[in-house]
């Protein structure tokens, strides 16, 4: 993307998707890190994107009063140390613009930031004080412009735990910042500052617990928190050419410092993730964006649970589509070359479902039913019959055509009556084995060679019967022997057939046992990695519990540590419930998968029996006239 485009237009506090940036979005197949950054307008945030981005302009910076940004404007740039990612920086309309006057609009542009990021910049200017932190007051609201869970109840919400699992990382970046960073004569780091400044005061009257809220609310919700405080880049004079001026005339502490938040964000900013630990690309990004925007326009609360089960239904979908297609091109090599035997169609198959599936397992998420896994397993089948039916035909119409040539002189004889003469029968039978011996040398006849040779030897045998009758050379009893010959060649002919059919039958039951196997076995493993990610974040959640339970024990505060080891075990309780309850559930969609499996054995063992009472193998002699 050469320069920024808006995502999210805001036109008189109605906020809308630009439909060709989610056409961007979704043609992005790259994973994403997605940096936002929020704040008052006129603080300078632009600037910070630009950087980001490694270039002197893109993002609009504007030297007035008046801000420039409005909406969100996206800017996607490849990553610069993550291979195959791209970085997408979101710029976000400036809080508390006096010409909007809509705070309500600006808690909504600073919500959709976090629902989008995976990590969060909040520039001011100036310093931490009380003021600075105030001023972040659309933290306070997230509980009613936000939901986690979609059957969470309010008490829950409020506790701030299921937030903290699932929002981006927060770095405060302090603009044109002059005082010494010093605490009672100590020198201390910008994180220690960002951590002092939120510092809960002892006490509980209403005056201090003002002061603490968002405090709280920032410690809660924002657990990994990050500061850079910013000299001023330039003399207030060329502040308005900040755009166009060169990095050498910026002061040397200012480049330093942008140079340190760059290579931070580079480094530490997580790819994008949602419920689950699953990471998105840009495709799944636009779906987010789409159904963000769509909820807040109806004046609905977003949901996080809700809005990624849509997602993941929209991308489970184009992973069904994926992977069936993966399968058909896996398959068109093969299918080139029809007629084809069995054994060469079912290794291709297998082949080709492997790779059909691995597409399938990166792309999907979510699918706790197993319905879009099934539904790949039905797409697949019906294309494999449908592949089936046309080697068959492909095989019937190759055999076909080849007896057709080659009894063509022996049809023609017919005419001419060269075998109504005596001893004409034997003349008829080497004929005949002559054609049956060259059919049979023929290659890649394909899975109905037996078959088509039965059906031509059975529509020869009247005529053949015939001839025999007709030989005057030959006594009555040497013509009830040849019957029994013919007889008993009709016989080996059909046994064949039989066993060509029993091979096929035998092939289709091995491949969908092996399918069946890796299936299972694939299953298990994407349950055991949707496990693990999902298990990363309670350990990443509780981590970050338990060092702020540390943090509120050494500051004394014992009534709010003891509340929050309370909130800890209870944390643990609850997911322990949850891995329980979805353990219960993957085993019980596995025993469900394998119940169906059986039942396909089941079905194909009885197909298989029907088979063999239909066709008995018949005891095969030796014979001298109609060898086959």
């Amino acid at each position: 993307m050469d320069s920024p485009m808006c995502l999210v237009k805001n036109a008189d506090g109605e906020l809308c998707v630009e439909p060709e940036a989610i056409d961007y979005l979704m043609g992005l197949k790259q994973k994403v890190v997605v940096v936002a950054v929020v704040g008052l307008y006129r603080t300078g945030k632009s600037y910070l994107m630009n950087k980001l981005a490694q270039k002197r302009s893109g993002f609009a910076l504007g030297a007035t009063i008046q801000s420039k940004t409005k909406g969100i404007w996206m800017w996607c740039v490849p990553h610069p140390e993550k291979t195959d990612h791209t970085l997408v920086l979101l710029d976000t309309e400036g809080l508390g613009d006096v010409e909007k006057g809509d705070s309500k609009n600006d808690a909504w542009i600073f919500s959709l930031a976090i629902l989008l990021s995976s990590t969060l910049v909040y520039n001011s200017q100036g310093t931490i004080n009380n003021d600075a932190v105030e001023k972040l007051q659309y933290v306070n609201e997230l509980t009613e412009m936000i939901k986690v869970k979609s059957s969470t109840d309010d008490k829950e919400e409020g506790e701030g735990t299921q937030f903290m699992q699932f929002f981006p990382n927060f770095v405060w970046t302090v603009r044109d910042f002059t005082l010494q960073l010093e605490i009672d004569g100590r020198e201390i780091t910008p994180d220690q500052y960002l951590e002092n400044s939120l510092q809960l005061k002892k006490g509980t009257s209403k005056k201090i617990n003002d002061y603490n809220f968002p405090r709280e609310c920032i410690r809660n919700y924002f657990p990994s928190r990050k500061c850079f405080v910013f000299p001023s880049p330039t003399t207030p004079d060329n502040m308005h050419r900040l755009d166009s001026m060169d990095e050498a005339e910026l002061s040397e502490s200012f480049r330093k410092v942008a140079d340190t938040f760059c290579r931070f964000i580079f480094q530490e900013s997580r790819t994008k993730t949602v419920i689950g630990g699953h990471t998105l690309t840009g495709e799944m990004l636009g779906h987010l964006v789409n159904t963000y925007v769509e909820t807040v326009a109806k004046g609905n609360v977003p949901c996080l649970e809700n809005a990624v089960l849509a997602m993941a239904k929209i991308e489970n979908q184009a992973a069904v589509d994926e992977g069936l297609a993966v399968y058909q091109k896996g398959m068109e090599n093969v299918k080139a070359l029809f007629p084809v035997d069995i054994n060469q169609l079912s290794e291709n198959q297998l082949c080709s479902e492997a790779q059909a599936r691995q597409a399938f397992m990166k792309r999907s998420f979510k699918d706790e039913n197993g319905e879009f896994l099934k539904a790949l397993a039905e797409a697949i089948g019906n294309h494999n019959v449908n592949l089936f039916k046309q080697n068959k035909d492909a095989s019937e119409k190759k055999c076909k055509a080849l007896l057709e040539n080659l009894s063509a002189p022996m049809d023609q004889g017919m005419k001419e009556g060269t075998y109504a003469t005596p001893g004409g029968y034997g003349l008829y039978c080497n004929h005949h084995d002559n054609i049956v011996a060259q059919y049979r040398a023929e290659p890649n006849k394909g899975v109905r060679a037996e078959e088509v040779l039965e059906e031509f030897l059975k529509g020869k045998s009247a005529e053949s019967n015939s001839i025999l009758q007709a030989d005057k050379q030959l006594t009555e009893k040497e013509k009830e022997i040849q019957a029994g010959k013919m007889k008993t060649a009709e016989l080996e002919q059909e046994a064949a057939a039989f066993k060509e059919q029993q091979a096929v039958m035998e092939r289709t039951i091995e491949n969908n046992r092996i399918s069946q196997e890796k299936y299972l076995k694939e299953m298990e493993e994407k349950m055991e990695e949707e496990r693990k990610q999902q298990q990363q974040e309670f350990k990443r959640t509780l981590d970050r519990r338990m060092q702020e339970q540390k943090d509120l024990i050494e500051k004394g505060h014992k009534v709010k540590a003891d509340l929050m080891r309370q909130e800890i075990e209870e944390i643990k309780k609850k997911n322990k419930l949850e891995r329980d309850a979805n353990t219960k559930k993957e085993k019980d969609l596995l025993d469900g998968y394998k119940q169906q499996a059986e039942g396909q054995n089941k079905k194909i063992g009885e197909l298989m029996s029907a088979l063999k009472n239909k066709t008995q193998a018949p005891q095969v002699v030796k014979r001298h006239c109609m060898v086959m």
